[in-house]
Formats: structure tokens, C-alpha cells, sequence
């Protein structure tokens, strides 16, 4: 796979992301596959890891300005 913005390879790494889910609220992502450009460091996710977000992101408390969840394959 290439990236969209670079046109470089894409290589699976594992990493932390941030996700903002409102206003004043933001989830951590601990340990998360990704696919990232060796070149600019974009940073793609593959449709089963994104399917998988949702559903992460879709269980947090809405009152908590900031969660921590590791993600599990």
C-alpha cells in the first residue's frame, strides 16, 4: 500500500493515538496497528482496526475528558 500523500510504502507499526470524541474529551489509544509512511509519517488505518475503533470509541463514558484504553487485536 501507498500513502496518499507522500506516495511512499506504508509499513505496519504500533503506536499511541489520540482520538477527539467532543468538545473537551479525547481517548488515547494504547498499542494500535497502524500503517505509516517511511517517508512523511502519515498514518493510515486498515479497515479492521478502524472497525474495531468505532466500537472502542463508541463504549467511553461521555462525561470523561480524557480515557486511556489499550487496544486488543
Amino acid at each position: 500500500m501507498k500513502c496518499r500523500v507522500a506516495g511512499d510504502a506504508l509499513q505496519p507499526r504500533v503506536t499511541d493515538l489520540p482520538f477527539k470524541t467532543g468538545d473537551t474529551a479525547i481517548v488515547i489509544l494504547k498499542s494500535l496497528p497502524v500503517l505509516q509512511c517511511e517517508q512523511c509519517g502519515d498514518i493510515e488505518l486498515e479497515h479492521e482496526v478502524m472497525v474495531r475503533v468505532d466500537a472502542l470509541l463508541a463504549r467511553i463514558d461521555p462525561q470523561a475528558e480524557l480515557e486511556i484504553i489499550r487496544y486488543a487485536a
